[in-house]
């Protein structure tokens, strides 16, 4: 099972979708709803006032235990900052982008290693 821990819905569109479009239909293959509360890392405001701000990123909040069948979809910071200790964190790939070059979706689901 995955599980969308983004804040948006993940749009999975087949590989040969092409970018350009603002019709979100075309070789659609499946749109992943997210989940209540998105995962994400904490932060800690190391300056404030300067520029740039220091920020040092902390542990993943709201982000399930390790369970067997389950994989989750989260942001790619979050990915990478456990990925040498989490086998079960997606993040979406190969973006799919409209006319205006917003990212609309994705043709791949990938595991940072």
């Amino acid at each position: 099972m995955i599980l969308n821990l983004t804040p948006h819905p993940i749009r999975l569109y087949a590989a040969e979708r092409e970018d350009g479009s603002d019709d979100l239909e075309p070789h659609l293959r499946e749109v992943i709803a997210p989940e209540t509360v998105p995962a994400r890392l904490a932060t800690i405001q190391v300056s404030s006032g300067m520029w740039p701000e220091l920020i040092e990123f902390g542990h993943a909040q709201n982000l399930p235990p390790t369970r067997d069948g389950y994989q989750y979809i989260v942001s790619l910071v979050v990915a990478l900052a456990l990925a040498d200790r989490r086998s079960d964190l997606l993040v979406p790939y190969r973006e799919v982008r409209n006319s205006t070059g917003t990212v609309i979706g994705c043709r791949s689901l990938a595991q940072p290693v």
